[in-house]
């Protein structure tokens, strides 16, 4: 072929936004069993080209793509399909329930099971804790406080009470 000083460059018109985003959506689709099982019944984990095609998105683990990734189980999913003893064993319908099983466990019990590995044991006894120091105030040095118990000061004015309700207001000013 003769090169008469002409570069043919492919111009991609949306800068690989569409790619990525084909990408990105069939590497979530790896986060559901039930899609790898039909993958493995279709035998597409024998074609060659899909095997390569699954080692080449191995990209999306690094930090710069992981961040657009809602479905992070679909990582998981894309090592273990890296091996050709898992691919084989998602053709099984008894496969396929197993991880789906395991991945509702994973979902049910990861908040809990993390929480214990954060927070301290809460096996503390009553015993061990100690009361708390009391609190010196004004009132006990000056005197018990009648406010203290709730007795009534001798007042009996409506307007300075801002603590009296609707009803009593009522009742004080039909008496």
């Amino acid at each position: 072929m003769v090169n008469f000083g002409i570069e043919l460059v492919y111009k991609d018109p949306d800068d690989g936004r569409q790619r990525f985003l084909l990408e990105l959506e069939f590497i979530q689709c790896l986060a559901n069993p039930t899609y790898i099982h039909y993958l493995a019944q279709n035998r597409y984990f024998d074609d060659q080209a899909f095997i390569r095609y699954l080692k080449y998105l191995q990209y999306w683990q690094r930090p710069e793509y992981i961040k657009f990734i809602m479905y992070p189980h679909c990582l998981f999913f894309l090592e273990l399909l890296q091996n050709p003893n898992f691919r084989n064993a998602m053709a099984h319908p008894a496969n396929k329930e197993l991880a789906h099983r395991q991945q509702f466990y994973f979902w049910k019990n990861y908040r809990n099971n993390r929480l214990k590995h954060i927070l301290p044991p809460a096996t503390m006894t009553t015993a061990s804790f100690a009361p708390p120091p009391p609190v010196p105030s004004l009132s006990a040095a000056q005197g018990s406080s009648q406010m203290q118990y709730g007795i009534n000061t001798g007042t009996t004015s409506v307007k300075n009470d801002q603590r009296i309700s609707g009803v009593e207001r009522k009742k004080r000013k039909l008496v």
